[in-house]
């Protein structure tokens, strides 16, 4: 008799704490408590933007004074869409009946009323506040008290000569497109799991980086402070040893060296990964650069081609990170996974950020929430064996 066929199997689940980002669910209130980048600094203009970052629609722009506003797209009065606003000197003006809204939602102007709306200071058009830093916009979208600082970052603030700063909205880290249609979270794991790098890069996709990335590495897990950290250690054979230290850092960040490894140093780049909603993230990054356009050169390719340059057959004969993750599902089912040793980065992410939904929910701080430095070991490294 046939055994441990598909017939008859049971429905799989997925774990919605670690994956679902809307407001009032575990994780979303959660990543609530951060700052999260959602658009470069030069898209914030005179121009209404649509944006979406954790399971919420807003409009940024930027007044005539120069500063960024993020609000609730329906008019306080109406509820039209602010997207079809005009920008002024002192805010956005609706297009139905032109009250006028300031970057932190206060109604300054109601034109069809009589003296210009006299009960106009009790209207508030829900904001949220931004802040601009490495060439990104970033914005709080979780309880005002809780307000953290926003971080510097060492490898961002700390410039050797020549050297800049440049932002990303690419999604660099994603081996796709700028919108990647799955959960965040099982790209966010990928970070630590350097198991796939021989297998994935250095024989499906085509030897995506050099040749010492396809050598398989001995690997130690543990977990920071503020995530996890996974130290790969490859030997090269000449007496030296490539050790490779990569980071998860709370509430999304990926510290990824370069995998190409043109050069031996601390890290060089933060790639935040933005949840969009339950099933869509993006990942937006800042590095430090001698020329414009440096980060574009780090990106990934298959069979020797960029991934949007792939055909469909293509796509098929050399997966990389965006086929093998969005091949889990939109969000990947948990019930159905058998974890092995070599996936010790994965649980131990995962009882990691168990933690931060425990502290929240009791109504703590999570982790490295109020650090307004932090401090990286990630890196390429070279060491004598």
């Amino acid at each position: 008799m046939d055994t441990g066929t598909a017939y008859g199997r049971t429905q799989g689940s997925y774990r919605s704490e670690l994956t679902h980002v809307g407001a009032g669910t575990p994780m979303g209130e959660l990543l609530r408590r951060y700052w999260h980048p959602l658009a470069l600094a030069s898209d914030a203009t005179a121009t209404p933007r649509l944006v979406r970052a954790l399971g919420e629609d807003l409009i940024l722009f930027r007044d005539g004074e120069g500063r960024p506003g993020l609000l609730y797209p329906r008019c306080a009065h109406r509820g039209t869409t602010l997207y079809y606003g005009k920008v002024e000197a002192r805010g956005i003006r609706c297009c139905y009946h032109g009250w006028l809204y300031d970057v932190e939602g206060h109604c300054l102007e109601q034109p069809c009323e009589d003296a210009g709306g006299p009960r106009r200071d009790r209207i508030r058009q829900p904001w949220y506040p931004l802040e601009e830093r490495y060439g990104l916009v970033f914005a709080y979208l979780g309880p005002p008290q809780k307000k953290p600082p926003l971080p510097r970052y060492d490898c961002l603030e700390e410039l050797s000569a020549g050297e800049f700063v440049e932002p990303d909205d690419s999604s660099i880290g994603s081996g796709g497109p700028q919108i990647v249609p799955c959960n965040w979270f099982q790209h966010w794991e990928n970070v630590v799991d350097p198991f796939h790098v021989p297998v994935l890069h250095g024989s499906f996709s085509g030897a995506q980086f050099t040749a010492q990335m396809g050598i398989v590495p001995k690997v130690e897990f543990s977990t920071t402070g503020r995530g996890v950290k996974v130290e790969s250690w490859r030997d090269l054979g000449d007496g030296n040893v490539h050790h490779r230290i990569t980071e998860t850092v709370c509430p999304t960040l990926r510290v990824v060296p370069n995998p190409r490894v043109d050069r031996y140093q601390k890290v060089e780049s933060i790639g935040w990964v933005l949840p969009i909603d339950d099933t869509h993230y993006r990942i937006y990054t800042a590095g430090r650069v001698t020329e414009r356009g440096a980060l574009q050169k780090i990106r990934s390719r298959q069979g020797g081609k960029r991934w949007e340059k792939l055909s469909a057959a293509e796509h098929r004969e050399f997966p990389g990170d965006y086929e093998a993750q969005t091949g889990q599902g939109a969000i990947t089912l948990h019930s159905e996974e058998h974890l092995a040793t070599s996936d010790k980065g994965i649980a131990l992410l995962r009882r990691f950020m168990e933690k931060q939904l425990e502290i929240v929910a009791d109504g703590g701080d999570p982790a490295g929430v109020r650090d307004e430095y932090v401090r990286f070991d990630a890196g390429n490294y070279l060491v004598e064996k």
